[in-house]
């Protein structure tokens, strides 16, 4: 047996890479799973297939030894999901059983798959693909028939000449969520004409939810006894978004820091994930920090949210497997020469446990509830992650001439139940305020005693 040297979580012997022919592209990380006695992984190219080779399907064995299975497909696949019925996993357009044997769904080869959800109808049998560029498909997991069911592109409007980055698809509650995650230079100048998306179909009607970019939906699929929430995740230049689903309460909007704007383009983010990471422990990886999340929500509402570290790792999935926290990895990225400095396109795994996460850099970042935005006497603004951080300092401007009033309150519990905190009043158009060191209620919001355009941003560090 070869000797394995681990290098603080990283074994070089199972980095995978990409030939420098035809094109130096990309060899990305982008799911991970535990199944059948192995780890399986696949990887995306930048783009198609025919832009690079020496990526695919791969399993790491028990001995950490590290094997590319011979039914891999190059392609652009960030999607895995187990369908319970048949005890198969999901992953790129590869169906496996529990004993490892692989089909390959040969018609979803050419698209970029970011996501698998179950059935609303057909749940025993039946499966949706989503591909990268809005493709909506159907899936007999036992027939292997495929059937297209939908142009995202037209469904939700998403028009213009950027291009789409459909990332996440889930099906709970009698819905289908989607995310689009759309975001470039002019979307920061021009919100309102962001091709971002955040969607559910019942089946017969889409709806669009959002109009800015999200990248991940995940929840408990038709679990109430553990929580019965669906979460989405996304970001507008004001902050990171989180939007929960409750059957007691339809749609709720937060709002989290960002600790990085390395994240915000649409090609950059890959990819913001929650996941389970213990039993009935999730984590959540979102703008550059990772947070201890629970499953479970009371009251309908979010409780126990907390930021565990700042970090620039690109990580396209993250599971647990062996005992281990096991994190997928985006290493060395050439995207056809455009950096000159990049090499050959490489990628690799970094194996720990998660109480490592805590080491990796004390949780900081930026944002708030408004950047220039529009604002009504009274109405307060999202909840804001408040908890967590160690020093916070709150700046408060407006667009309109002589001092305004806006009103502080926080939420301590974590349940809803707001209490009035301050009144923070501008002067020339601005204002900041200093907490205390240690302060920590679990939101904040803001509400405004006139008509105006706001901005309020939160500096944590």
């Amino acid at each position: 047996m070869n000797k394995i040297h681990n290098i603080s979580g990283v074994i070089p012997q199972l980095a995978v890479k990409a030939s420098h022919h035809p094109k130096r592209t990309e060899t990305g990380i982008g799911a991970l799973m535990p199944w059948a006695d192995r780890l399986w992984f696949i990887t995306y190219v930048a783009h198609t297939r025919r832009s690079g080779d020496g990526t695919g399907l791969f399993y790491v064995d028990d001995d950490m030894q590290l094997h590319k299975h011979p039914a891999s497909e190059v392609g652009t696949y960030a999607n895995r999901m187990v369908h319970s019925e048949s005890n198969t996993m999901i992953i790129g357009p590869h169906l496996i059983d529990t004993e490892g044997n692989v089909r390959t769904l040969a018609e979803l080869v050419d698209v970029r798959l970011t996501a698998t959800c179950r059935h609303l109808t057909d749940p025993a049998n039946r499966v949706y693909f989503l591909g990268m560029e809005g493709e909506f498909f159907e899936v007999n997991v036992r027939t292997m028939e495929v059937t297209f069911l939908a142009d995202l592109l037209k469904e939700l409007s998403v028009e213009g000449e950027a291009k789409p980055h459909f990332k996440d698809a889930f099906c709970n509650h009698g819905r289908v969520i989607v995310a689009n995650n759309s975001y470039y230079a002019k979307d920061f100048l021009n919100p309102a004409d962001c091709n971002g998306r955040l969607a559910e179909w019942d089946g017969q009607k889409w709806t669009i939810l959002e109009r800015t970019q999200f990248n991940t939906v995940q929840g408990r699929a038709d679990n109430d006894a553990l929580g019965p929430a669906t979460f989405a995740f996304g970001q507008d230049r004001a902050s990171a978004l989180m939007k929960v689903y409750l059957p007691s309460t339809g749609w709720q909007n937060y709002r989290l820091p960002k600790a990085t704007h390395t994240q915000d383009h649409a090609y950059t983010t890959e990819w913001p994930r929650l996941r389970e990471v213990e039993s009935e422990r999730w984590m959540l990886n979102a703008s550059g920090m990772y947070y201890e999340m629970p499953a479970m929500t009371y009251a309908d509402r979010v409780w126990g949210l907390r930021p565990v570290c700042s970090h620039l790792r690109i990580v396209g999935d993250f599971c647990s497997w062996n005992g281990m926290l096991v994190m997928a990895g985006d290493q060395t990225t050439p995207i056809d020469d455009a950096n000159l400095e990049g090499g050959q396109p490489q990628a690799n795994l970094w194996f720990g446990k998660t109480d490592d996460l805590w080491q990796w850099g004390k949780p900081s970042g930026w944002g708030g509830p408004w950047w220039k935005t529009e604002v009504k006497a009274g109405e307060p603004s999202d909840p804001y992650l408040m908890t967590g951080f160690e020093h916070k300092c709150l700046h408060v401007s407006h667009d309109g001439e002589g001092s305004a009033n806006f009103r502080v309150e926080i939420d301590f519990m974590g349940s809803g139940e707001w209490t009035p905190h301050m009144t923070i009043t501008t002067q020339n158009g601005a204002a900041s305020h200093v907490f205390p060191t240690g302060f920590s209620a679990h939101w904040i919001r803001i509400i405004p005693e006139a008509n105006c355009t706001a901005t309020a941003q939160l500096i944590y560090t």
